[in-house]
Parts: structure tokens; sequence; C-alpha cells
């Protein structure tokens, strides 16, 4: 049976890593992007959690019948969809303080980037949401089901199953997205590249084991999504 080239990649990103960190001069370099990989990873899991909570709640509120809830929604998913990652992080940081409020570097890092992927899920949501049969709404009509319920039994498990695979990717733009929370001071994995690359002038040893840290923490959240969509589909062909 053929192997996928992903399936080839990833033991060759390791492999690379691994002689990287054993047999060159870079092996001198890891304390330092391990400790800036720790401020990568700390940014970007509860960013994904908290982009996952913003996203269904801005997605079903944008298909609300509530007007306020809805153009509410709608006004959040334009803003931070139509606005830079890296603004977004200069007013959060920089701007806020002038109006009498000041996070710190890191609540900064944390809300921007939810922020800005949250608004790219909620439209993943509720496309995810529309693509439902019209047959389902109508079966719940006909058993009288509450909104709350329906949505919580019937359309949210198999709408999240849809959107599973584009919910993958925007996991994946977020990760690489927290490169850029070294604008607001945070030295995260790419930032502690930087400054390495700025003391030793070793640029391609320095920046190819920054590629192959990214690609493997993309292959885990690849990974994590085609097993989580398997279990769901599993889970949905049960009932």
């Amino acid at each position: 049976m053929s192997r996928s080239p992903i399936a080839i990649l990833v033991p060759l990103a390791f492999l690379a890593g691994l002689y990287f960190a054993v047999f060159s001069s870079v092996a001198q370099f890891l304390p330092a992007l391990l400790n800036g990989l720790t401020v990568t990873v700390s940014v970007a899991v509860p960013s994904i959690l908290l982009a996952y909570a913003i996203s269904l709640l801005a997605g079903l509120g944008r298909l609300s019948s509530i007007a306020p809830l809805r153009w509410v929604s709608v006004v959040y998913i334009e803003v931070f969809r139509g606005v830079s990652l890296l603004v977004v992080l200069f007013w959060l940081y920089f701007v806020l303080p002038e109006f009498g409020l000041t996070l710190s570097a890191y609540t900064a890092a944390l809300l921007g980037v939810s922020l800005n992927a949250g608004a790219y899920g909620a439209e993943i949501v509720r496309g995810a949401v529309r693509a439902e049969p019209k047959g389902q709404y109508e079966a719940c009509v006909t058993l009288n089901m509450p909104p709350l319920r329906k949505y919580a039994r019937i359309i949210l498990p198999q709408a999240l199953v849809i959107a599973i695979p584009a919910m993958t990717n925007m996991t994946i733009e977020l990760l690489k997205g927290t490169a850029l929370v070294s604008a607001v001071t945070l030295v995260d994995l790419t930032a502690a590249g930087v400054r390495q690359n700025q003391l030793t002038y070793r640029t391609v040893e320095i920046f190819s084991v920054l590629a192959l840290i990214y690609f493997c923490l993309a292959q885990i959240v690849r990974f994590s999504g085609a097993r989580l969509e398997h279990v769901f589909n599993r889970h949905l062909g049960e009932r």
C-alpha cells in the first residue's frame, strides 16, 4: 500500500531535527529555542481553546433570529477578519493603555490571537451549520424539539464533523500566527531564533530548526484533527 507524502515527511523531519540537535552546532542554541517554544505553546494552547469557544458563539450568533445578537456577531467577525493580527496586538498592548486599560504582554497576545482566529472560525461554524440538510431541521420541528436540544443533540454534532477539516487548518494558521506575539515583547520561538541569529549569524541552522519545529507542531494538530474527525464519524454512525 502506498504511503502518503506526509507519512514520509514526518519521520524525515524527526531525523533532521535529531541531527541538528545532536550532531550540529545548533545544539548550543537549543536551550534558548526551547524556552521560546515554551512561550509559543503557552500562548497557542489556551488561544486555540478560547478561539474555538468564540467561533461557536459568534457563528451561532450570526445565525440567530435575535437582531442585536446577530449584528454584534457580524460586527465582530468583519472587524477582526478585516484587521491584521499585528495591528490587533498593537491595539491591545500599546493603544488600550491610552484609554486607561493596561494588559500584560501575555494577556494581549492571548486575546489578540484568539479574537483574530475566532472571527475566521465563526464563519466556518456558520457554514457548517448551514450545510446541514433541510430535512434535519424539519425532523426537529416534527418532533417538537426545543431549540437548545435541537442544536445540542442534532445540528451541532453533525455540523462539527463538517467543520473539523477547516477548523484544523485554522488551528494551524493560529499556531503559525503566534510568531507575531514578539511584537508585544514576548520572546516566542521565532523571536528566540531571531535573537540567536543576531548573536551567532548561524542563519541556515537556526531557521532550519525553526521550520522543522513549526512543521512538527502543525503535524500534531493535523493528526489530532484527523483522529477527532474519525471519532466523531464513528460516534454518529453508531447513533
